[in-house]
Order: C-alpha cells, then sequence, then structure tokens
C-alpha cells in the first residue's frame, strides 16, 4: 500500500476537490480500470461485496472500501448517490 494514501469514508468523498485532469496516461491502463471497475459493480450488484478505490484529489490521494452501484463512462456511482470522476481513479481491487 501507498503510504501516501488517506483512507477516507465515502460520505467524506463529497467534500473532495477533484480536478477534470486525467491520471492514467496509458491507453492500456484505462481499459484496465474500466474493466476492473465493471468487475467492482458485479460483485457490488450480485454478491454485495465491497472493493478498494484509490484516487486521486486535487491535494491529496486517497482509498475508499465501499461498494459500487452504478457505473458511467465518466462517473463510479456508490451508495447515497455520492459519484466519483472515472478519470481520478487510479486502481481497483
Amino acid at each position: 500500500m501507498q503510504t501516501n494514501v488517506i483512507t477516507i469514508e465515502k460520505e467524506a468523498l463529497e467534500k473532495v476537490q477533484f480536478p477534470t485532469e486525467e491520471v492514467l496516461l496509458n491507453e492500456h491502463d484505462k481499459v484496465n480500470r474500466m474493466e476492473a471497475l465493471r468487475r467492482a459493480l458485479w460483485l457490488g450488484n450480485t454478491e454485495k461485496l465491497k472493493v478498494k478505490i484509490w484516487l486521486e484529489g486535487k491535494w491529496k490521494k486517497y482509498l475508499v472500501e465501499t461498494t459500487i452501484w452504478g457505473l458511467t463512462p465518466d462517473r463510479v456511482i456508490l451508495k447515497r448517490g455520492v459519484t466519483l470522476p472515472v478519470s481520478r481513479i487510479f486502481k481497483v481491487l
């Protein structure tokens, strides 16, 4: 695990500022990220399992453990309408 990553609750993500720039520069990494998000969506909807999502805000990197309820090409949808920009996610497990 990266030491400069802050663990955060999903409810606190609403206060994080997310720039619009993409964190992944390699196209292969972007494809892998979407595959991991689709897998996480399936796990959340069928098995009610949580996944770990690493993402980058304006000033810090965060780790949130949560269930993904929905997915669009640009946003990850969590419980209670919390959304995350896909472009700011750099790892999903």
